[in-house]
């Protein structure tokens, strides 16, 4: 199938792309959304900006809409901009939020567009060891649950980082893809990336209760081989 990929610069999305073209799809276009609220019910807000570069490490195009990040009136936002696309499906991240599963399925129902979504239904402890398996290089650039704490920001996703995610599902019961907006995070390289990204300058903010890295500046750099 020739698809779109909604990307947000996170793993989630990152992931559902690499497993659309590894199953032999063609993935024609990148589709990301820039809410204008902080509060979007179905679009990833921090770093979004850096979605340019990582359509550049990729080589596949972006088309980058604005949205109002209200909800349900963001959906209508996608919709106009899915359906200018050449494409048979859409390919999301969605792992268990029937919130954005739902919306994308009616969405590509219809735009009479297939909804691909890879990663739906499977276990998340899997996904987080697939990420670290297979040479993803994530960051935490967003912080917003019990447990989650100052210095998670602009650390990496290690074996280390899935356990203590582990132990903060025991005792806070939170999602260990941060699916229920737990935390957020950044691509910064991957199998298919064509050269990495890295960081230049950032800043980080916390409240005492949440934080967010914000991306000031960042560029390609070769992939070490």
């Amino acid at each position: 199938m020739r698809l779109a990929a909604l990307i947000s610069g996170g793993k989630d999305s990152m992931l559902a792309l690499h497993h659309a073209i590894w199953a032999g799809h063609e993935v024609a276009y990148l589709v990301s959304m820039l809410p204008e609220r902080d509060d979007s019910w179905m679009f990833h807000v921090p770093n979004v900006h850096l979605t340019p570069l990582v359509a550049e490490a990729l080589g596949i195009p972006l088309i980058s809409r604005p949205t109002s990040g209200i909800k349900e009136l963001e959906l209508e936002d996608l919709k106009a901009a899915l359906v200018e696309l050449d494409v048979d499906g859409i390919v999301s991240g969605a792992v268990r939020s029937r919130y954005q599963k739902e919306r994308i399925d009616r969405i590509c129902e219809e735009l009479g567009l297939v909804s691909y979504a890879p990663l739906w239904g499977r276990d998340e402890f899997s996904i987080l060891r697939e990420l670290v398996e297979k040479g993803f290089k994530v960051v935490f650039v967003g912080v917003f649950a019990l447990g989650l704490d100052a210095s998670w920001l602009g650390h990496e996703l290690d074996e280390g980082a899935i356990r203590d995610l582990l132990a903060l599902k025991e005792r806070y019961d939170i999602s260990l893809v941060g699916e229920g907006g737990e935390y957020e995070t950044l691509v910064l390289d991957a199998p298919l990336y064509k050269a990495r990204i890295e960081l230049v300058d950032y800043e980080i903010s916390w409240d005492g209760y949440t934080g967010v890295l914000r991306v000031r500046s960042a560029r390609l750099v070769p992939k070490e081989h």
